[in-house]
């Protein structure tokens, strides 16, 4: 039995770029705690529907639509489409997003705006069009998924990481704006996870799984599933005073400066 403070009963939460991955480990937190599960995708609804029958298996009926997080026009049209076929949306959570690996001084100007506009704009857009609905009916929730680039630099990811310290600071800014609203928003910061996309470097002898198992307190790379407490909070009444924070998930690695190479 759901606690009442987490009971998500009756609510509706949309969780953009929920088509795999961490989204969909956060939606189906979402899902657990009650309720109703709106997902979108941007690359075909073939990808969607595959999405949707992964959450059948898992118990949970979701609603896929597809559209371009970045475009206003399409945002618009269809968030109110979903208002209007699943109900109003009380839970927004802002996950679609994109990484380029790719060395600054090599970077095209096309692919570090694609980035910026995909995982910081795209978060306005998503946010202006829904938060606008919540607050005419008086409150809500939003989840805007951060990273532990919102902190850290690493070679490579320069545009990504620059867009994701700058959605930690919206998150703020949102927060200090629409608080008065009775509008929660806050973020999550996702540490290294055990999931497709990493697979192959977590295998024994690749530097890079040796470097997250050494760099984590924890010692070990995140279950998806380990996200879904923190989703479920902050979607939840138990966050109703809790505004403008970002929540890492991550192990402990940003708690700790690390340790020597020969130390247990």
């Amino acid at each position: 039995m759901t606690h009442p403070l987490f009971d998500l009963s009756g609510k509706v939460a949309l969780v953009t770029g929920a088509t795999h991955g961490l989204g969909m480990a956060m939606a189906s937190g979402l899902a657990s705690a009650g309720a109703t599960l709106v997902i979108n995708g941007h690359s075909s609804m073939e990808k969607i529907n595959a999405a949707l029958a992964e959450y059948e298996k898992l118990g949970y009926q979701a609603h896929g639509y597809q559209f371009n997080v970045t475009d206003a026009r399409e945002v618009e049209a269809a968030v109110e489409k979903i208002e209007k076929d699943v109900g109003p949306i009380d839970i927004l959570v802002n996950n679609a997003g994109i990484i380029k690996r790719i060395p600054l001084l090599e970077m095209p100007m096309e692919d570090w705006e694609q980035v910026i506009k995909t995982d910081l704009t795209g978060v306005f857009c998503m946010s202006k069009a829904v938060v606008n609905r919540m607050v005419q009916r008086g409150g809500g929730k939003v989840i805007n998924i951060c990273s532990m680039m919102s902190e850290l630099g690493r070679n490579s990811v320069g545009a990504y990481a620059a867009a994701k310290g700058g959605l930690k600071m919206l998150t703020r800014n949102m927060a200090t704006e629409w608080a008065k609203f009775n509008v929660q928003v806050n973020g999550i910061g996702p540490g290294y996870f055990a999931t497709s996309q990493t697979a192959p470097i977590r295998v024994e002898g690749h530097p890079m799984n040796e470097f997250i198992i050494s760099r984590t307190p924890a010692g070990k790379w995140g279950d998806p599933d380990d996200l879904q407490g923190a989703t479920i909070f902050l979607a939840s009444k138990a966050s109703d005073f809790v505004t403008g924070q970002v929540v890492y998930v991550d192990g402990g690695i940003l708690a700790t400066i690390g340790k020597p190479a020969n130390e247990n």
